[in-house]
């Protein structure tokens, strides 16, 4: 079983930077292809897919957040983050991470609770 913690979510201004960290447990953790999500407060529905990075550290983004969002982890901490650049209001949402313990980036297997960022 693997969980996973998320924080770091706030309230920012337009153009400033925030950074999202997610805390996983599981022994494999560099295995994993982990993701973050990301969802209108209180619409699990429309969630999207923000970011991934597989365990050989390829990434992979969704176009309304290239050049702006950075994903990246650290296997020794068993740690995702999620630095947020220049965010822009559309980007505001519950931010969640998971976990594919398959390694593919195509069968979520566990989720987080998420962690809420406004951006005004």
């Amino acid at each position: 079983h693997v969980q996973l913690v998320e924080s770091g979510g706030d309230s920012v201004q337009t153009g400033g930077s925030l950074r999202l960290s997610c805390a996983a447990s599981g022994y494999a953790f560099s295995s994993y292809c982990m993701g973050w999500f990301r969802h209108p407060l209180g619409n699990e529905r429309e969630r999207e897919g923000v970011a991934t990075i597989d365990s050989d550290g390829s990434t992979s983004y969704a176009d309304s957040v290239k050049g702006r969002f950075t994903i990246s982890k650290d296997n020794a901490e068993k740690m995702l983050y999620l630095q947020m650049n220049g965010p822009k209001p559309e980007d505001t949402a519950m931010y969640v991470c998971a976990a594919d313990i398959g390694g593919s980036c195509s069968f979520w297997d566990y989720w987080g609770l998420g962690t809420q960022v406004t951006v005004s």
